[in-house]
C-alpha cells in the first residue's frame, strides 16, 4: 500500500497517511437527514420507497417528500459524474473548467430532514429559526461527507518508531497504532491527531 504523506510528530514517530481502500458509506450512519437520488448507473443515498416513474419532474418528487415527510429542510442534490463522482448541494454550474458541468452533471435527488427526527433529535417540541438553521448545516456536512466518499478521499494511517538495527545496521520501524475511515487527507482538520494525542513538527 502506497503512502501519501508522512508527518514528523513531536514524540519522535512518525505518522504515515495511505488511502482507505475499504471505506464503508456514511449513509450507513445514524444521519439526520435522508438523501432521496434516482440514478440509473449507480445506487446513491439512501434506500427509500420512491419510484422515479411516478413522478413527471423534481418539483413533483419535492412536493411528494414535503407531503410525506414533512421536512424542516429539504435541499436539491447535483451529481457531477466525469472520471469519477462529486455531489453537492446546489448546482455544479459555473464551477468547474471546461464547461464539463454543462454535459457531466445535473440533479439526481434531495437531502431532507423529517420534522418528527429534529424534534426528537434536539429534544424541542417546535422548530425555531436557529433549530432549522442547525439542520440544515448539519445536512450540508453530511453531503460533503459522502462527497469525500464518493471521490475515495477517504484515508487512513499508521503510527511508526523509526528503529535501528545495531548489529545489521538496518533502520527499520515498528508499528505504534494505526486507525482507518478518516473523511480528508489532513490530519489536522479529519481528527487524526485527535485520535494519536500527538502534534505534528514536521510536514
Amino acid at each position: 500500500m502506497e503512502t501519501i504523506a508522512e508527518y514528523k510528530l513531536k514524540s519522535g514517530n512518525i505518522l504515515k497517511i495511505f488511502p482507505d481502500e475499504c471505506d464503508e458509506t456514511p449513509r450507513d450512519w445514524d444521519n439526520l437527514g435522508v438523501m432521496v437520488c434516482f440514478h440509473k448507473r449507480h445506487s446513491l443515498g439512501d434506500d427509500h420507497d420512491y419510484r422515479e416513474d411516478d413522478y413527471g419532474s423534481w418539483d413533483e418528487v419535492r412536493e411528494a417528500i414535503i407531503k410525506k415527510e414533512n421536512p424542516v429542510v429539504i435541499l436539491p442534490l447535483y451529481l457531477y459524474d466525469h472520471s469519477g463522482l462529486r455531489i453537492k448541494v446546489g448546482s455544479f454550474q459555473g464551477l468547474l473548467s471546461q464547461g464539463h458541468a454543462e454535459f457531466d452533471s445535473g440533479m439526481v435527488g434531495f437531502i431532507f430532514a423529517p420534522r418528527e427526527k429534529v424534534l426528537n433529535e434536539y429534544s424541542v417540541k417546535r422548530i425555531s429559526p436557529e433549530i432549522k438553521e442547525k439542520v440544515e448545516k448539519v445536512l450540508r456536512g453530511e453531503v460533503e461527507v459522502y462527497d469525500q466518499y464518493l471521490m475515495g478521499d477517504v484515508y487512513g494511517f499508521k503510527v511508526v518508531k523509526p528503529t535501528h538495527c545495531a548489529e545489521c545496521g538496518n533502520d527499520d520501524e515498528e508499528e505504534i497504532d494505526s486507525c482507518w475511515g478518516f473523511y480528508g487527507s489532513n490530519p489536522k482538520e479529519n481528527g487524526m491527531l485527535d485520535h494519536i494525542n500527538d502534534q505534528i513538527i514536521d510536514e
